[in-house]
């Protein structure tokens, strides 16, 4: 009991020291849905970290393993004054659609973002899947609510409605790669206002995505995956070494090729699964070297259009 205590006690101040810098430039965690989210039964437990002191570590530190999330929400980071280019980007931490990463793939993201002079929000979606629903759904209704929300509110904000993109990692990838191709449809009531702004994601950037094919099915995109022209220019990056099959991304890349859609892939030989942006020997690591490259070269990360 007493390492338990000692180690959640630990994990709590790291997680501070982490997020004090983003907290003091925050407006704090915005509720997707004032009334409570669709489909709901309020048969979760308490919202906390999950990680056990058996987890693993990455690059030497724990993860943040947030779990029974009933009440999503977004924060945004605004992008620091001097640096802001007026993009945005909603940040989907993975976690198997059980659990969310929220310092590995999330609030360490959001500092690279803000670095770059891109406005960071933070999505907090529901896991773990709701039983009866696809592991998807219900995050895929936080996702769609939380870009019509961004582009509603661009102005408030500082930030471009037509510079607004959406990344995840591993099952965070795998959503926004489904909010990046079945926007035609939103797959809830209409709450408010934000909800008759589009919530299709101007540019997408997948890192180590899961889900992407299904490898019974000689790599057919997954159903909920429809590709066309009009899906948003695409940025991927993974290893061969995945534990997540690499293959998944390269038919996804070239269904996207194929779709004429604007799209670059990185493909590195070894670093595993699960390294977000912190460093090691692997050359993965310069992933955000290239992903900034690439929005450069989309015209995202200059002031104005």
């Amino acid at each position: 009991m007493k390492m338990t205590l000692g180690f959640a006690f630990i994990s709590l101040i790291l997680a501070v020291l982490a997020t004090s810098t983003l907290a003091a430039t925050s407006p704090g965690p915005i509720l997707l849905w004032p009334q409570g989210a669709p489909g709901e039964k309020g048969d979760l437990g308490e919202e906390k970290d999950l990680t056990k002191p058996t987890d693993g570590q990455v690059a030497g530190k724990s993860v943040i393993r947030l779990g029974n999330v009933a009440k999503p929400a977004l924060t945004v980071y605004p992008a620091p004054k001097g640096k802001a280019t007026g993009a945005a980007v909603v940040v989907c931490p993975g976690g198997g659609y059980h659990i969310l990463a929220m310092d590995l793939e999330g609030t360490e993201v959001v500092e690279w973002l803000n670095s770059v002079g891109v406005t960071a929000v933070l999505l907090k979606y529901r896991v773990p899947a709701r039983q009866g629903r696809e592991r998807y759904d219900a995050p895929l209704q936080d996702a769609q609510r939380a870009v019509s929300l961004m582009r509603h509110r661009a102005k408030e904000w500082g930030v471009d409605p037509a510079r607004i993109g959406i990344m995840g990692f591993s099952a965070g990838a795998h959503l926004s790669a489904v909010c990046s191709t079945a926007y035609e449809q939103r797959r809830y009531e209409a709450v408010d206002a934000a909800d008759q702004a589009s919530c299709r994601p101007d540019f997408t950037m997948l890192i180590y995505p899961a889900y992407l094919t299904v490898k019974t099915e000689n790599d057919r995109i997954a159903s909920e995956l429809t590709i066309t022209s009009n899906t948003p220019p695409t940025f991927l990056a993974q290893t061969q070494d995945d534990t997540v099959r690499v293959e998944s991304s390269v038919f996804y890349y070239l269904a996207l090729r194929n779709a004429k859609v604007p799209v670059e892939m990185h493909l590195y030989p070894t670093g595993g699964h699960g390294y977000g942006l912190r460093r090691s020997q692997h050359y993965v690591t310069t992933w955000p070297q290239r992903a900034e490259e690439w929005m450069k070269a989309l015209g995202l990360l200059g002031k104005g259009r």
